[in-house]
């Protein structure tokens, strides 16, 4: 049952004058079942400066079921102006973990904005409250920052450079953090916990909570990833040989008739 559940979602990209009343009050329905110490105000407030929104939805019912909301801004790296893709909340219902949906749709926005400026370096900028949405980076970028693999300090200074631009009083560079104090929007208890069997078993996970180890009460991990054309050639096969072992993992997990 969740594998065809899974299967009849579709994303897309709406612009935020395009986003409707009723459809506000549902990401906030999805948000609050997640986080705490929140409030629609705040919600619809920082709703309202991003500049579009991925819908999640059930093919079937136009429900929506998820959410990622985007903001896009130039930076100077040097003597040139990139252009960064900042992604904010991102939810998606329990039930369609692993989905790939939103992902699909994601990667084609970004096609879209590589290829109206194509020799303009462009990066996807995100902060993260916990290890799912760092992994959504670290598992599918080759040029990622922060990573436990490698440091780049060219990455590092775009971090400094969009965090400082938009969470200025937040942003704690010494740890390269941002700490919105103790009454911050955060994860619910029960929801993306870590285990100390995922620390030892995924390095990534492990490395997110080594940078972010205040991640429990709301402090985000700041992140950044290079869009190249080799990561937008690639990404394709990427995909497509997860959800060919996903669906080999889902077969055998099927018994045999006798």
């Amino acid at each position: 049952m969740k594998r065809e559940k899974a299967a009849c979602l579709k994303a897309r990209y709406v612009p935020i004058s395009k986003v409707s009343v009723p459809v506000v009050r549902r990401m906030y329905e999805i948000y609050s079942g997640y986080y705490e110490n929140i409030s629609l105000e705040l919600f619809c407030q920082d709703l309202g400066e991003k500049n579009g929104v991925f819908l999640v939805e059930d093919r079937s019912t136009k429900r929506v079921v998820g959410f990622s909301t985007m903001k896009t801004l130039h930076m100077k790296a040097g003597n040139r102006v990139v252009k960064g893709v900042f992604s904010g909340d991102t939810i998606l219902e329990k039930e369609y973990w692993g989905n790939k949906a939103l992902h699909v749709a994601f990667f084609f926005r970004m096609i879209r904005e590589k290829l109206r400026h194509p020799f303009q370096p462009l990066f996807w900028l995100l902060i993260s409250k916990g290890y799912k949405t760092y992994l959504l980076m670290a598992n599918n970028f080759h040029n990622y920052y922060p990573s436990p693999e490698r440091h780049c300090e060219k990455l590092e200074g775009l971090v400094d450079n969009y965090c400082e631009r938009l969470f200025s009083d937040y942003y704690r560079a010494e740890k390269k953090i941002l700490d919105f104090g103790d009454g911050y929007t955060h994860l619910k208890s029960d929801v993306a916990g870590i285990t100390d069997d995922m620390r030892q078993r995924n390095v990534k996970i492990n490395f997110f909570e080594q940078r972010n180890p205040t991640w429990e009460r709301g402090t985000e991990l700041p992140c950044i990833g290079e869009v190249s054309y080799s990561l937008i050639l690639h990404y394709p096969f990427t995909l497509w040989k997860k959800l060919r072992r996903k669906t080999s993992e889902t077969i055998s997990a099927v018994p045999a008739n006798n």
